[in-house]
């Protein structure tokens, strides 16, 4: 899905979208490129990917998201998708405890083909489906603060977090290359990262960036 954006971008970030069948991701896709949301959504069939420019610091950054499919029959597909990706947001839903316990299953992919400094953040998405919660948001953040990871509910639906998710992950995979960036630069010597750098995205929205992993639940 190309833009007339293509040209003026200084950093191009691909990113991937990973989890169960079912469990959003292709709304919170959608929600985060076009602010839309389809009731009527299809299990995506192979892989697809949208774009979105976003602007970290004094850089325009072309985010590259693949929404990649959750039947178990296209893993054989999807796995080779990890390759080049700097990050990932890692989807269960809420309200159907067994895409949260493929959670495991998930990252241990991520980390046997994915890149070792990749991005992750933790989504527990449907969170407007509160009454047929079967994940307790206090057990999704344990397992994130476990292993390392950020974490997040959102609600694709109703648009809750779903952008402060992706900025996060956008803006850490930023500071992640940038750091490396320096590290070269110093012939090893490790250089710190200021905080609180500004994020514009593509509608003239602005945020702030959090110092440390943000724990919501919206």
């Amino acid at each position: 899905m190309a833009d007339a954006f293509d040209e003026y971008c200084d950093l191009l970030f691909k990113a991937v979208l990973i989890g169960d069948s079912g469990v959003g991701k292709s709304n919170l896709l959608s929600r985060f490129t076009k602010d839309e949301f389809r009731l009527d959504s299809k299990p995506t069939i192979g892989v697809e990917f949208a774009y979105r420019n976003i602007k970290v610091g004094d850089k325009l950054i072309k985010a590259q998201i693949w929404d990649t499919a959750g039947q178990e029959r296209f893993r054989a597909i999807t796995s080779s998708y990890y390759r080049g990706a700097l990050g990932a947001l890692l989807v269960y839903d809420i309200s159907r405890r067994s895409s949260y316990e493929s959670v495991r299953k998930w990252l241990w992919e991520l980390k046997e083909f994915g890149n070792e400094d990749m991005v992750v953040i933790l989504v527990g998405n449907k969170c407007d489906l509160d009454q047929s919660r079967e994940v307790e948001k206090e057990e999704g953040k344990g397992f994130a603060e476990t292993e390392g990871l950020c974490f997040m509910e959102t609600s694709a639906l109703q648009n809750v977090n779903v952008e402060d998710a992706f900025l996060q992950m956008i803006t850490k995979i930023h500071d992640v290359t940038t750091h490396k960036s320096l590290e070269v630069k110093a012939n090893g010597t490790a250089t710190s990262i200021p905080n609180g750098k500004q994020i514009t995205v593509m509608d003239e929205v602005t945020a702030t960036k959090q110092s440390s992993c943000c724990y919501s639940s919206g």
